[in-house]
C-alpha cells in the first residue's frame, strides 16, 4: 500500500499542533509554508550523517510551535520550549553559558513552585537550578544522556542564602556534596530541609521520579514517619550526590511523548523502595563480588560499545524532531 506525501505531512502537522492547509497539502510553520516534499528530502539527506547533538546543540532558540515533548527522555526533542528566567524571586539558574534552561511549560512552572516552597525552609532563600534542556531539546553536546524532552531538571543541593549571584559566580560556584567519603552514608551537609524539599517534589502529581545518591534515600527511609508513599518516587542513582534530578511525567494529551518504564510502582513492587535493592548501592555496587577465574578459559569476545545519545543521528529520533529542528 502506498501512502501519499500530502497525507503523511498532514498527520505529522496534526501531531505537533500545526494548522494544515487542506487544499494545498502544506502546513503553516513559523508563518510560512513548509517546503514541498522533494526539498524536505534534500534537507533530510544533508543532515543524515551529522550527529543529532551537533544539530540540536547549534540551536539557541526554541521552535515556533505549540509546546510538545516528543519521544522518550533519552531519545526525543522539545517543540515550543519555554526558557526559565535567569533569576526569579526564589530561584537562580546556574551555568548560564550552557543555555540549557529551556523546558516544557509544565516543567518551568513546577520549578518556580518548588523554589517558592524551598524559600519557606529555615535558612533557604530558594533554589539554584541546573540543567533542564536545550532550546529544542534533543541530544546534548556533552553531559546528559537524557534531558531531551524538557521534562528533566537538575536541582542543586547547595543551600542558597542569597539570590544575587553574578554570571561569573554562577559559572564558578560548585554545588554541595552530601555523600560521605566512603559513599555509604550522608555527611554533615545533608539536612532535614533537603529531605523536605525532595518530599515536596515527590508528592507533586506531575513528577514521575526523582534521582539522588543512594545514601540520601537511605537516610530518608530511616527518618520518615507517617506517610511514606512518596518515597516510591525517590530512586537511588550514582552521580547524584551534588544535585537531585526531577523527571516529570508526559503532559496530558501529548501522544508523542513516552513515559519511562518500568514505572516506579513496578520497580519497588508496590512498596517504598526501602529494601535490599536500595542497600545494594552501598554494598555490592561499591564492592562487587570477585569473579572466580577459570583455567584454560577462552578469551572473552569484545562487546561492541553501546550507542549513546551523542552517537545518534536524526534517523534515530522521532520523525517529528526533524520538523522541530528545521523551524525558523
Amino acid at each position: 500500500m502506498r501512502f501519499s506525501v500530502v497525507g503523511a505531512t498532514a498527520v505529522l502537522a496534526c501531531a505537533l499542533g500545526f494548522p494544515v492547509l487542506a487544499q494545498t497539502g502544506q502546513t503553516l510553520r513559523d508563518g510560512a509554508a513548509i517546503a514541498p516534499e522533494p526539498q524536505a528530502q534534500i534537507i533530510r539527506k544533508s543532515t543524515s550523517g551529522t550527529k543529532a547533538n551537533q544539530l540540536f546543540g547549534s540551536k539557541g532558540a526554541p521552535s515556533a510551535h505549540k509546546p510538545a515533548a516528543i519521544g522518550t527522555y533519552a531519545k526525543g526533542c522539545l517543540a515550543g520550549g519555554v526558557q526559565l528566567p535567569e533569576s526569579g524571586p526564589t530561584w537562580q539558574a546556574m551555568r548560564l553559558s550552557r543555555n540549557r534552561h529551556w523546558g516544557h511549560p509544565e516543567t518551568i512552572q513546577f520549578l518556580k513552585e518548588l523554589s517558592a516552597y524551598a524559600a519557606t525552609q529555615p535558612g533557604w532563600s530558594g533554589l539554584y537550578l541546573g540543567d533542564i534542556s536545550q532550546a529544542r531539546g534533543g541530544p546534548m553536546l556533552s553531559g546528559h544522556q537524557s534531558h531531551q524532552l524538557g521534562l528533566d531538571a537538575d536541582i542543586w543541593l547547595y543551600r542558597p542564602t542569597r539570590l544575587n549571584l553574578s554570571r561569573a559566580e554562577r559559572e564558578r560556584l560548585s554545588s554541595t556534596n552530601v555523600r560521605s567519603g566512603d559513599q555509604r552514608s550522608v555527611n554533615s551537609n545533608w539536612t532535614q530541609q533537603h529531605a523536605n524539599i525532595i518530599k515536596r517534589a515527590a508528592e507533586d502529581p506531575r513528577v514521575d521520579r526523582i534521582f539522588i545518591t543512594a545514601p540520601a534515600k537511605i537516610w530518608m527511609c530511616n527518618n520518615t514517619r507517617g506517610n511514606r508513599k512518596w518515597l516510591q518516587k525517590v530512586r537511588p542513582l550514582y552521580g547524584h550526590n551534588t544535585h537531585f534530578h526531577v523527571r516529570l511525567k508526559c503532559p496530558r494529551g501529548q501522544a508523542g511523548c513516552i513515559n519511562q518504564t518500568p514505572t516506579v510502582k513496578a520497580l519497588s513492587k508496590g512498596g517504598d523502595g526501602c529494601d535490599a535493592t536500595l542497600n545494594w548501592w552501598v554494598t555490592d555496587y561499591l564492592n562487587p563480588p570477585k569473579k572466580v577465574t577459570q583455567t584454560k578459559k577462552k578469551p572473552a569476545k569484545k562487546t561492541p560499545r553501546k550507542r549513546g545519545a551523542r552517537d545518534y543521528t536524526m534517523a534515530d529520533l522521532p520523525k517529528q524532531c526533524m520538523t522541530v529542528l528545521q523551524s525558523n
